[in-house]
Parts: structure tokens; C-alpha cells; sequence
């Protein structure tokens, strides 16, 4: 017998929120969008009482758009950037929160009486390729987030592995330079330091000699960058060319640790096509291991802020499955 989900039977809410754009998306059972929505947002750590405030009004003004009360939600996935801890529902560390090991997903319920689920955002990426992606159809695969960092999520068998503590694949903050270039989670030498986009910002400062980089988005800036590298500017080639050898180091030591039969490149910045340029590629097999075998493919998946919000819904769209499924596991085990 041909078994289905019967689509209007729950919907949830993914979030996703970050230090520029705050997007949200409201899916049914089935996993079809009803409604997504965009909403910029200033750079900077909020404390936790705005950050809530925040992501309230986000899931009202996304539940508004499509025609339904926030009570029709069955639960809400949330995506942060940072080290968070899904299984416990806490934020150890993330550039939009003023404060560490915070409670998010409790405090976040209590505000907005809805069960709440959150996640690392390249997690959640990840989890948006398992389910609607190029993952569907793959047992071990990796996704490298870059944007205003550097995530990465790993499937391994099916299933995410976040670690035991549920803080693993932090390939951002993995050192690839001792005593280097200050990262934004406060250490040195991270990768993310050399790729992400502040590290962007931080050359083009000192290379082009932008003394009023004030005056300027961070988006703005790097859009500046990228039309000097293509109009043949050697100076913003050369930091392209530096960011793309710290991400070649890094992938290869992803194929070197964990052999994935992909690797996806993910994020708004995959539309800098310097950093992955064809030497870039190729620095990636030269630093990984010899084996005579074929290296991973690497695909690149220039999705946009709305993908990460479909992730967190599948997020939500899991623990709801998770939930009408366990009392049938149990009476099965008795």
C-alpha cells in the first residue's frame, strides 16, 4: 500500500536569523512553501529579550502573509550563526547575541507559546540539501557555508553528525594560521579569519587603500571589491586569490579527514567566483591526499538567505515527525 503525508495536517516555521538579513518561510507537512519573507537587519550583537522581540515579529508578520494565526504553527525552527548546542537548545556563542550559553530555543518558546527547535545555520543548510537538495540521493556528503562566516555541515549515513557534544564540524574555526588574523569568536588564526567576509573587508582596507570604509556597507564594499578584481585590478585579484587558497586548504583537509562523496559550496558569497577559480580547484587536489582515486566533486549552490530558512523548517518538520512517531516505537517495543 502506497502510504503519503497528508500536507495540511501540520505547518511549521523556519527562521533564520542573522547579523544582515532575518528570513523566515512557512511550509506544510509535506514540506510545499506557503510563505517566505525577507527583512533586513542592522550588524551587531542584540541582547536576548530584543532578539526575541525580534524573531516574534518576524514569525507574525510571515503567519500574516499567509492567512493563518501563529497558534495553526506546530513548531518553529530557528537558525543562528555559532556554536550552538541543538539537542540542549542553547547558543554558546554567536555573533547576533550580546552573551554566552543562552538558553535560545526555551526562552524563544516561552515568548511565542510554540515548541522550538534550533540549530547552527550550516547545519541547517545542510539539512535544506538533505531533504530538498543534491543530498537526497547521497550517504556521506559535506556543505561549506560562506558568508559573514564559514560553516559546515556533514551528513554521515543519512543523518547530520554534530559530535558529541553536538558542537562539531566547526571548519571556520579550525586554525590554519598560528597567531594569525584576529576571528570574530575572539581567537587567532582561524579560517574563517582569511575567507569570510570581514576578512574580505579587512584586505581590501589595507590593499586599496579604502580609508572610509565607514562610510560604507560591508555589501557595498565587497561589491566594490569584486568589480576592481574584474576589471582586472591586481590588488583585489591578489585578495581573492589569497581567500581562495585558505579555502583550498581548508576543503582538502575536509577530503583528507572525512573522504565525502560531495562537497557543496554554499552561501551568497559563491556568487565571488575567485573563490573558486579554476587554481583554487586544483590546490584542492594538490594538498589532498594522493590515493589514486578520484577526488570528491565539489558543487556550488549560490543560494540565497531563503534556503537557510528552509532548513530550519525542516528542522521544525522533523521534530514534528519525530513526535506522532514515538508513541508508535514504543507500543511497537513493548
Amino acid at each position: 500500500m502506497a502510504l503519503g503525508v497528508r500536507p495540511g495536517a501540520h505547518m511549521v516555521a523556519g527562521i533564520k536569523l542573522s547579523d544582515r538579513e532575518n528570513t523566515a518561510v512557512i511550509v506544510d507537512f509535506a514540506g510545499n512553501l506557503i510563505a517566505d519573507l525577507a527583512m533586513p537587519h542592522q550588524p551587531g550583537a542584540m541582547e536576548l529579550a530584543d532578539l526575541l522581540n525580534l524573531t516574534a515579529e518576524l514569525v507574525d508578520r510571515v503567519c500574516q502573509k499567509a492567512g493563518i494565526e501563529r497558534s495553526n504553527l506546530s513548531a518553529i525552527g530557528l537558525g543562528v550563526p555559532g556554536f550552538v548546542d541543538a539537542a540542549a537548545g542553547i547558543a554558546h556563542w554567536s555573533p547576533i547575541l550580546a552573551g554566552r550559553h543562552i538558553p535560545l530555543a526555551q526562552a524563544l518558546s516561552a515568548r511565542i507559546c510554540l515548541p522550538v527547535h534550533i540549530d547552527n545555520d550550516a547545519n541547517l543548510v545542510t539539512l535544506a540539501e538533505l531533504w530538498f537538495g543534491a543530498g537526497r540521493r547521497l550517504s556521506d556528503f559535506a556543505v561549506v557555508t560562506i558568508e559573514h562566516g564559514v560553516g559546515m555541515g556533514f551528513v554521515l549515513n543519512h543523518r547530520i553528525y554534530r559530535g558529541a557534544q553536538g558542537l562539531g564540524m566547526e571548519l571556520g574555526h579550525t586554525k590554519v594560521q598560528l597567531d594569525g588574523a584576529l576571528c570574530r569568536c575572539g581567537q587567532r588564526g582561524c579560517l574563517e579569519a582569511y575567507v569570510a567576509d570581514y576578512a574580505l573587508a579587512r584586505e581590501a582596507t589595507t590593499a586599496l587603500n579604502w580609508t572610509n570604509r565607514e562610510n560604507r556597507s560591508l555589501n557595498i564594499l565587497l561589491e566594490s571589491l569584486y568589480d576592481h578584481a574584474k576589471a582586472g585590478n591586481q590588488a583585489a585579484r591578489s585578495i581573492f586569490h589569497r581567500a581562495g587558497r585558505f579555502l583550498a586548504l581548508g576543503l582538502a583537509n575536509v577530503v583528507n579527514l572525512f573522504d565525502p562523496e560531495l562537497i557543496i559550496l554554499s552561501g551568497e558569497r559563491m556568487r565571488y567566483d575567485y573563490l573558486y577559480a579554476n587554481e583554487t580547484l586544483a590546490e584542492i587536489k594538490a594538498l589532498a591526499l594522493n590515493t589514486g582515486r578520484p577526488a570528491p566533486k565539489i558543487e556550488i549552490h549560490a543560494w540565497g538567505d531563503l534556503l537557510w530558512a528552509h532548513g530550519a523548517a525542516a528542522l521544525a518538520l522533523s521534530a514534528v515527525t519525530e513526535g506522532l512517531l514515538a508513541p508508535a516505537r514504543e507500543i511497537a517495543a513493548q
